[in-house]
């Protein structure tokens, strides 16, 4: 018996019969078996464009293990001064708008063009099960095959603004590994998810036309931040309603403030499906940085959000450090429990637990 597992270990491990003299040794092996890469071996991967590597960095920059967070902490310190070298680009629209579909044809076409794309693509997670599908290289295949593309799919978690919890940190990450082009895709919820905004140089918004969408146009909210507002699926019968919204899109921006970019903001129509149209949308983008690099406007904006990225980073870790007291895990059930007894109300509640020390 103790020779079959012997040799199925040689096998495995790529070792000789001789290498394994006692049990003792099989620990050593299946030990050193579960060594993890230090973050200096990760970082250096990273730079060598190592997609491995990278996965395995976002993953401990997603990880609340705290063990975890440090180490990801000096990754991403060390990646710092390799990143901002990229074009940064949110892409959001209600489900059903056709966002992946986009994101492959668009990202096939800026592979062709010689770029190197990552897509970090958000999935809502459920408020019941917090479970996520995850579906995003099923769902762009091709693109998930391209050697100069890199798909990362997370879970939004209990992150407001339609993005994940650390969709920031993994910019920085992508950066560092050579992806000259960042694309967002955010999990579609309507207008609460403009934290993307926060993040990316160029917001996209997918539209349909003859889905009532068209009155959107009218109301402030996520279209008063958009670069660009792309009718998608125009092709078939759905062409022509497609360029009849595009006119009233065109005609409701004009009613929008002018932006401190000093860029207008364009409407243009496509078809993912059929590829049509998905060269202009890249001409946009182009004309876009050309003039906002050309007044500052684009590196002011990224200062700003670093800003913003610092004083959410605060009230983040400020938020985890209070739940994860022992005292307040403690008597916050206490209080759950009173407030379903009516014994008191959450705001008595929430004073109580805010004064208490740890």
């Amino acid at each position: 018996m103790a020779k079959n597992k012997k040799s199925a270990l040689t096998e495995k491990e790529g070792i000789s019969i001789s290498e394994i003299t006692n049990i003792s040794s099989i620990k050593n092996i299946k030990t050193k078996r579960k060594i993890q890469p230090s973050e200096q071996d990760l970082v250096s991967s990273i730079l060598n464009k190592n997609i491995t590597a990278l996965s395995r960095a976002i993953t401990l920059v997603e990880s609340k293990n705290k063990k975890h967070q440090d180490k990801a902490n000096t990754i991403i310190k060390q990646c710092l001064p390799h990143a901002n070298k990229s074009i940064r680009i949110g892409i959001t629209g209600v489900p059903g708008v056709g966002k992946s579909t986009f994101i492959e044809t668009f990202g096939k076409h800026l592979t062709s063009l010689g770029r190197r794309i990552a897509v970090l693509a958000i999935d809502p997670s459920s408020s019941i099960t917090k479970g996520s599908i995850l579906g995003d290289k099923t769902r762009m295949e091709s693109l998930a095959q391209d050697k100069n593309a890199f798909i990362r799919p997370s879970a939004s978690g209990d992150s407001l603004g339609g993005v994940a919890r650390k969709t920031r940190e993994s910019i920085i990450l992508c950066e560092a590994a050579g992806f000259n082009v960042i694309l967002i895709e955010t999990v579609g919820v309507g207008q609460s998810e403009t934290t993307v905004y926060s993040m990316v140089d160029f917001f996209l918004l997918l539209k349909l036309a003859g889905a009532g969408d068209e009155l959107q146009g009218i109301k402030r909210g996520i279209i008063e931040m958009a670069d660009a507002i792309i009718i998608n699926k125009a092709d078939g019968d759905n062409l022509k309603p497609a360029k009849l919204a595009k006119a009233e899109f065109n005609r409701a921006l004009h009613f929008y403030p002018e932006k401190a970019s000093n860029w207008q903001p364009k409407v243009s129509i496509c078809s993912a499906l059929n590829n049509e149209g998905i060269d202009d949308i890249w001409d946009l983008i182009l004309e876009y940085t050309t003039i906002t690099n050309q007044n500052d406007f684009f590196y002011a904006k990224r200062n700003e959000q670093n800003k913003f990225w610092l004083i959410q980073t605060i009230e983040n870790q400020l938020k985890s450090d209070f739940f994860n007291q022992k005292k307040i895990k403690t008597e916050l059930k206490k209080q759950l429990q009173l407030i379903e007894n009516n014994q008191t109300t959450a705001f008595a509640a929430a004073g109580y637990l805010l004064n208490l020390k740890d």
